[in-house]
């Protein structure tokens, strides 16, 4: 009987960590790129008091924030056919992601971007700057070696919440592994190699992320 067991378990680990590096870790890069874009353009809004837009994105982010990831994929793939919008599983699964952890990344952005010394900034319009040009020059420089750490953390999380995805049919590795436990009912040892490998992706990003830490204090930007 364990004999069998490892038969499986060696037979499932390709089967499970291949959708995860052609699927799982794709969708996360996407989504967590768009993710980053909308929290800068989200934080910059809010930072600027920008009339009317800076309401919409405190609404963007009370919502999605206060709303499972969970509903917001359901809403989007089985919930906007309804209205004769319909999108492909994997592109729905990279939107909802983007939308959800972009609200969080937000905040953590708008923070980075007011901890700036507001002297700088003054320098900067003295130097006959731009809004846009102090921005890109000199605040989002700072705040992003400041968010680093956390920004790096939602990306770890977002590896593991991809995990959602296979409830609107993405072939991510927690589908590959649910239909391999479902075929051989080894449901406790597949489900254990699963979670073997995603604290291997965690691992490896854990262990960049400490090194762009130590890449940063060497510039001054994070302080340990």
């Amino acid at each position: 009987m364990t004999q069998n067991i490892w038969n499986i378990l060696a037979d499932s680990f390709m089967k499970i960590l291949i959708p995860g590096l052609t699927m799982t870790i794709p969708l996360t890069l996407l989504a967590f790129g768009g993710a980053l874009v909308i929290a800068v353009i989200t934080a910059l809004i809010q930072y600027a008091k920008v009339p009317v837009l800076k309401d919409l994105a405190r609404v963007y982010i009370w919502i999605i924030r206060g709303t499972p990831l969970l509903v917001q994929l359901y809403v989007v793939f089985f919930g906007l056919p309804s209205i004769g919008v319909k999108v492909q599983a994997f592109p729905a699964a990279v939107i909802v992601f983007a939308i959800n952890e972009g609200a969080y990344c937000a905040e953590t952005m708008r923070a980075a971007i007011e901890a700036v010394p507001r002297g700088q900034l003054e320098a900067g319009y003295c130097s006959g700057l731009s809004f846009v040009q102090v921005m890109w020059h000199i605040v989002l420089p700072q705040a992003f070696r400041t968010a680093f750490p956390p920004l790096f953390n939602s990306l770890i999380g977002m590896v593991k919440d991809t995990s959602l995805a296979s409830n609107i049919t993405v072939a991510e590795m927690f589908f590959a592994a649910q239909r391999i436990a479902g075929r051989t009912y080894q449901f406790m040892a597949i489900y254990l190699e699963l979670a073997f490998i995603y604290l291997m992706f965690s691992t490896v990003l854990s262990r960049i992320q400490a090194w762009g830490e130590k890449k940063l204090a060497s510039y001054g930007g994070v302080r340990k």
